[in-house]
């Protein structure tokens, strides 16, 4: 039965695809907010890009903890509510003449934990919600949805910003939260009760979800070979916007254009993974989706400010596609092989690894970009991010024991 006809799923779905908007267009509108309304230094930017990440490493590990020893449905709404409301608070104190730098950073950080709590939720509470013989479509749509606010959710913060300033733009961010929490307090499906841990303690149970990655071959590849690829991913990403900017002389405008129709590459990504495991297998998709994609970003410091720029879509959009495939495939399988009562502490164990590789990366990028220049970093990185997908080539993801080694 497809989940087209899963009630439960469908709000599931419904709330995230609204979260997911939510987050992609408070990125947006609160550095806005800074730069229009509080004359934010470039110094000033970077503490508040930093606290919007900050509680990955922060509180990544013990939040798998926290989303074990819990249901995982009320979790996701107590995030939903929490962002909601510290959102709420930025527009009111504009209004108030009050808004402050120390305000929006305070409200980043938080937002960020609120986030990283929904996260590791909603992917542990999947398996639960539509069983795991199907969730690979679960994936695909919920994937489908991130990848389409990714591509639109700037443009539209920007119009909103642009027609009724950042303040409005950040209050429509938390009521879609609030959405977001009132489609997922329809849901009916009963969550199984969350199992004690056999010697319960913070570092134990911390331990107990490391210990299940990395002493699981497969799991310790994909770990690698997502990681990898953030970090130099992230390494690309810091110096992508200057190359365009600087190096091509390209306007803002076109800019935006070119990074939202690379961006169609996640979407179509999240659209056709259904026949990529129905050809291949769940498995082989793991590594054959980066192996075949990958390799065209060294196709992005080619690009000119001619027919050339349709080397920076192409090999933007290829990346952007074999990611899509790739981590659709590597969370269903990760999903289908971890017990329940781990799932929290195994989600929370790889993305404090894979996500925190990110600005470690970003901040390798912008050194070398002031070294070997901007050109030469941006070919490194994306150069590099097509050898991440050896860590998955060279796996037991390529033998018939991929699901018990």
């Amino acid at each position: 039965m497809s989940l087209w006809s899963h009630r439960d799923f469908r709000l599931l779905w419904a709330g995230d695809t609204v979260s997911q908007f939510g987050s992609t267009i408070g990125r947006t509108v609160l550095p806005l907010l800074a730069v229009g309304a509080l004359a934010a230094t470039p110094f000033e930017m970077g503490v508040l890009s930093a606290a919007g990440t900050a509680a990955f490493l922060l509180i990544g590990l013990p939040a798998g903890v926290w989303v074990d020893r819990l249901s995982r449905r009320p979790v996701m709404l107590v995030a939903d509510f929490t962002r909601a409301l510290l959102l709420l608070s930025v527009p009111v104190a504009w209004w108030l003449g009050a808004l402050t730098l120390a305000h929006l950073v305070v409200v980043a950080l938080l937002v960020g934990a609120a986030t990283v709590m929904f996260d590791i939720a909603y992917q542990s509470y999947l398996p639960a919600l539509v069983g795991r013989e199907q969730l690979v479509e679960g994936n695909s749509k919920l994937e489908a949805s991130r990848a389409v606010a990714e591509v639109s959710g700037p443009a539209a913060a920007g119009g909103v910003a642009q027609v009724v300033g950042a303040a409005v733009g950040v209050l429509a961010t938390a009521v879609g939260y609030l959405v977001s929490a009132l489609f997922l307090l329809r849901i009916r499906t009963a969550e199984p009760p969350p199992r004690r841990a056999d010697k319960p303690g913070l570092v134990h149970e911390i331990a107990e979800g490391l210990r299940f990655v990395f002493g699981h071959r497969s799991l310790r590849a994909i770990v690698g070979c997502t990681g990898t690829a953030n970090f130099f991913g992230g390494m690309a990403a810091a110096v992508l916007v200057l190359f365009l900017v600087r190096e091509l002389g390209l306007s803002e405008g076109v800019v935006g254009l070119v990074l939202s129709a690379a961006g169609i590459g996640g979407v179509l990504g999240a659209l056709t993974v259904n026949r990529w495991n129905a050809r291949f297998g769940q498995t082989t998709v793991i590594w054959l989706s980066g192996l075949v994609t990958w390799p065209f970003g060294a196709l992005v410091p080619l690009g000119a400010a001619d027919w050339r720029i349709v080397f920076v879509v192409l090999g933007e959009a290829a990346v952007a596609y074999g990611a899509t495939v790739y981590n659709i495939a590597q969370v269903s399988y990760r999903q289908s092989i971890c017990p329940d009562h781990l799932l929290g502490r195994m989600n929370a164990s790889i993305r404090f690894v894979v996500w925190g590789a990110m600005p470690l990366g970003g901040l390798v990028g912008g050194v070398l970009g002031g070294g070997i220049g901007v050109t030469a970093t941006l070919a490194v990185g994306m150069g590099c991010q097509a050898l991440a997908v050896l860590w998955v080539v060279l796996s037991p993801l390529r033998s018939r024991d991929a699901v018990t080694a």
